[in-house]
């Protein structure tokens, strides 16, 4: 099964996982994407929310994870077929998340290209931008060095 390694720089990522940590514990309670299913039977709808968020809470603890104290010791984090999906789920659930929270101002395209003044923006927002951009490339090496099958397709 293929596993791949990337170091990272501490004092870049350290910052940004403050914003991951914080992006998390606010969907503890909450879907990244609600489901807006308002004609379900409330009993089915409230089974099927609680469910979502048992996955959802799994799916962050994977990516937390990556970041304990062999992170901090070596900044080396590893994916591999049994973190692959999990992570690339809770990547876009924080993704959805911080352009939510923090993000809305910018248009789809500066978004995906990271094309922003980044010195133009105010610091809330730069941080979280950067963490946007940070969790972008964890789901790109994710799919672009991964095995295919270890995604399921």
């Amino acid at each position: 099964m293929k596993r791949i390694e990337v170091k990272l720089a501490l004092p870049v990522v350290a910052p940004l996982l403050d914003v991951v940590k914080e992006m998390a514990d606010g969907l503890r309670g909450s879907l990244a994407a609600p489901l807006g299913l308002t004609d379900l039977d409330a009993e089915f709808s409230a089974a099927w929310t609680d469910e979502l968020l048992a996955a959802q809470k799994v799916d962050l603890q994977a990516l937390l994870g990556l970041f304990g104290d062999e992170f901090f010791a070596e900044g080396v984090v590893a994916f591999d077929g049994e973190n692959a999906e999990p992570i690339v789920r809770a990547t876009a659930a924080l993704r959805l998340r911080l352009r939510e929270r923090f993000l809305g101002g910018l248009g789809d395209e500066a978004l995906e290209s990271g094309n922003v003044e980044l010195d133009q923006l105010p610091e809330p927002t730069r941080k979280a931008f950067m963490c946007y951009l940070f969790l972008a490339t964890i789901q790109e090496l994710i799919i672009q060095h991964l095995d295919s099958s270890i995604l399921g397709t």
